[in-house]
């Protein structure tokens, strides 16, 4: 492809929900980069803030602020999925903090397509409080952001379990504790409430809304059967294990995921976390996956070590950048 100049192309910026052709746009693009890379350059909340309806009009929740670059050289109409060059979010949260992810498709990279985002960015939203995730930790990510006095401050770590055979200890589950698979319907609010308990002092997780929930079990991906639940004689949620297959795409055979394991504070130090992580892997590996994977920031080390134990190993990590003092 021959070189573009995105110096002076016109930036759509949007706030809140973006519109149907936006989002589309920018889910292709984020499939290309994917593809190529083998990362998805946008977190979930990211997509799932973007085509929430209120995303910004309830008060006290996240909105988004997008800037797209699109190619206006290619086609007459420039709204089309293969002319987005590049996408900036921002995930804004009502204290004035916000959280930055870029995404460039691979037929307009090393021309100054994030560049562009970045510089647009500056002008009008400004850094104040801003941090940025680099999925996958590219060189050229790294590079941008160094370039703007940034540095990593966080590192989350992507682990995978290889075969479907691999070998699990048995570990029971406490005495008086049952699982089931979570019933769509009948327990969206105890979940919630289990989740917030058990992740109070993490503000990602512990932050999940009935929206937030309702959007993940729409997607393509939700099977109640792999949302396990630890309940006790009462039917009180205790724990779970939310598990996830990311289906075949492309090249990339399908994967399953650890997706969230959680336990409430009363059940906390009984071996009920062990219980469910090593139940929701062996649910996964009953469907023939050929790997089973997850994230976990690299700081918790009971949890790395946790799965080094039943036989996780690095396999990428994620890194969140902010300013660096004095800068």
């Amino acid at each position: 492809m021959s070189p573009v100049h995105p110096e002076n192309w016109p930036v759509l910026s949007a706030t809140g929900a973006a519109d149907p052709q936006l989002l589309k746009d920018v889910k292709a693009l984020a499939a290309a980069a994917e593809e190529s890379d083998g990362n998805p350059p946008l977190s979930e909340q990211t997509l799932v803030t973007l085509r929430a309806a209120d995303a910004g009009g309830a008060a006290g929740t996240p909105t988004a602020l997008t800037l797209a670059l699109y190619c206006p050289d290619e086609k007459s109409d420039p709204a089309t999925a293969e002319d987005l060059a590049g996408v900036a979010v921002v995930i804004e949260e009502p204290d004035g903090t916000g959280v930055l992810e870029i995404a460039v498709h691979p037929s307009y990279r090393n021309q100054g397509v994030a560049n562009r985002l970045v510089g647009e960015l500056q002008a009008t939203r400004g850094f104040a409080g801003l941090k940025a995730w680099s999925h996958g930790n590219h060189e050229a990510a790294a590079d941008l952001a160094a370039r703007y006095g940034y540095g990593p401050v966080r590192e989350l770590w992507k682990m995978r379990l290889a075969g479907s055979t691999a070998e699990l200890p048995d570990v029971p589950l406490p005495a008086g504790v049952s699982l089931r698979s979570f019933v769509p319907g009948q327990d969206e609010d105890a979940w919630l409430a289990a989740n917030r308990a058990a992740f109070a002092h993490h503000a990602e997780q512990g932050a999940m809304t009935r929206g937030d929930l309702a959007a993940r079990m729409d997607e393509p991906w939700f099977d109640p059967a792999g949302f396990l639940l630890a309940v006790d004689a009462s039917d009180r949620i205790l724990g779970f294990h939310w598990t996830k297959v990311h289906p075949r795409h492309g090249d990339h055979p399908a994967i399953g995921e650890v997706y969230v394991v959680g336990v409430a504070p009363g059940a906390q130090g009984t071996g009920l976390g062990k219980a469910l992580t090593v139940a929701g892997i062996r649910h996964l590996q009953h469907q023939g996956l050929h790997a089973v994977m997850l994230y976990v920031d690299a700081d918790n080390i009971p949890a790395v070590s946790l799965y080094r134990r039943l036989g996780f190993t690095r396999w990428d990590v994620d890194v969140m950048y902010a300013p660096l003092e004095g800068r």
